[in-house]
Order: structure tokens, then sequence, then C-alpha cells
């Protein structure tokens, strides 16, 4: 599983709008406003890295108010579950 996060800049009288409707496309799991430097965040989840293309430049940049956008490609994914996990297994932290 390939996972995106999608910063995205939306018009400002339509965030929720735009939030809506990227959140219906496939290949989007989910879609966050936020305060900072973008609008909407969006994770995108795909099978194949070519998928990415297709969610992102194919749907999401053509949904009307989707100003611009900025993609993080996600190399691995840490979690609470996972530090605890390696400390089942023994593994200490470095620090």
């Amino acid at each position: 599983m390939i996972t995106a996060i999608v910063m995205i800049d939306a018009a400002t009288d339509a965030i929720g709008e735009v939030a809506q409707a990227i959140a219906d496309l496939e290949g989007v799991s989910e879609v966050y406003s936020v305060a900072g430097d973008a609008d909407l965040v969006a994770i995108v989840r795909v099978r194949e890295f070519e998928q990415i293309a297709e969610v992102i430049a194919g749907r999401i940049n053509k949904v009307p108010g989707v100003l611009e956008t900025d993609t993080h490609i996600a190399f691995r994914a840490y979690s609470r579950h996972d530090l605890e996990a390696a400390f089942s297994l023994g593994l200490e932290p470095s620090g």
C-alpha cells in the first residue's frame, strides 16, 4: 500500500464543499481541515505508485475550488502500536 499526504489550498468560501468532494473520491481515505499553510490535508492510499498521479492530478486537482496541491509520499509509518511491538520484542530505544 502506498500512502501520500496531500496538502491542499482551497477557495476560502468553499472549504467544506471541497473537502467533501475530495473525501468522496476513490483512493482518498481521509480529509482533514487544518490550520497552517494548507487548508486541507488528504490521505491517499493506493496499491500502485502509478495510481498516485491518477488520484491527485486526475481527480483531486480537478475538484472545483482546489487551488493548489503539494504531495508528500510516505516511506514508513510509525505509530504507538509499532513502538509497543518493538518494546515487546525487547528492543531498547536509543537516546
